[in-house]
């Protein structure tokens, strides 16, 4: 489990230097690749804590229930997954409508933020600890 961890987190931090490196080119891409960012590191604190989900609603649900509404984490990590995940609708399924690039940067900056506020519960990611996450 804990290398399933480490990979999911590993594909965070990948997602999020895409998202950085797409912004100015391709904001969809870039609004995309932050929405996955977030939800990779959603999924692996919650493989640490031993669940695993097939679907992305899923993820999100145990996001709100499990870390949101227990306190783990803050109500505005809820809030900024929420607007990941409809901007990445719009971005990859959005038809004529388009993620534009301040809200593709703006996608970046909450997907960061929820890093951020993961990163601290996953504590065994073998040397990795003290590592800046960012774009």
């Amino acid at each position: 489990m804990k290398e399933f961890v480490r990979s999911q987190w590993r594909r965070a931090e990948r997602s999020l230097a895409s998202a950085a490196a797409l912004v100015a080119i391709d904001p969809d891409s870039a609004a995309s690749r932050a929405y996955y960012a977030a939800f990779h590191a959603v999924t692996a604190v919650m493989a640490a804590r031993g669940a695993s989900f097939t679907k992305h609603t899923a993820v999100r649900a145990a996001l709100h229930r499990d870390l949101i509404q227990a306190g783990i984490l803050p109500t505005e990590s809820g809030r900024d997954y929420d607007f990941l995940l409809d901007l990445r609708e719009t971005a990859d399924y959005g038809g004529v409508a388009e993620a534009s690039p301040a809200s593709a940067a703006r996608a970046i900056e909450k997907a960061s933020a929820i890093l951020k506020s993961i990163r601290p519960l996953l504590s065994d990611l073998d040397g990795e600890k003290d590592r800046e996450v960012g774009p």
